[in-house]
């Protein structure tokens, strides 16, 4: 998308699969095998509803879809949430969709603040999540 960004513009929406498969690869790139993202037995004895995806893996999805809307690399200038809904992984080969949308909230000197909304589903699974950007 590498277009001015106005106050109000809604952002196209991209959607990302995750599957139990990218979850070993993520594991294996980030060195985090904590078994919640792995196996089943141990993420519903902790609580959880089942297998879920990295945090950071989501984060690094949105920060994919952020970097597409900007035109590419080196244009984001800042990216946080707080992660506060888990993304349940299923085990198949379709995994689950991610869907990431964002609409420009500001501009000033150059900047754009993005807010920017994260879903699994119906749920928001990133609270806040906040982008700003080299306009």
């Amino acid at each position: 998308m590498n277009a001015a960004m106005n106050p109000g513009d809604v952002l196209p929406t991209r959607t990302f699969s995750i599957t139990r498969a990218d979850l070993v690869r993520y594991a294996g790139a980030s060195g985090d095998f904590n078994p919640i993202h792995w196996s089943e037995r141990v993420a519903t004895s902790v609580g959880l509803p089942g297998v879920i995806a990295h945090g950071m893996l989501t984060l690094g999805l949105t920060a994919q879809a952020v970097d597409e809307w900007v035109g590419g690399p080196g244009r984001v200038v800042e990216l946080g949430c707080k992660f506060t809904k888990p993304v349940v992984v299923p085990d198949d080969d379709t995994g689950v969709e991610l869907s990431v949308a964002g609409t420009v909230a500001s501009v000033e000197d150059g900047l754009a603040t993005l807010t920017l909304t994260v879903m699994c589903g119906e749920l928001k699974v990133l609270g806040a999540p906040k982008a700003v950007v080299r306009a």
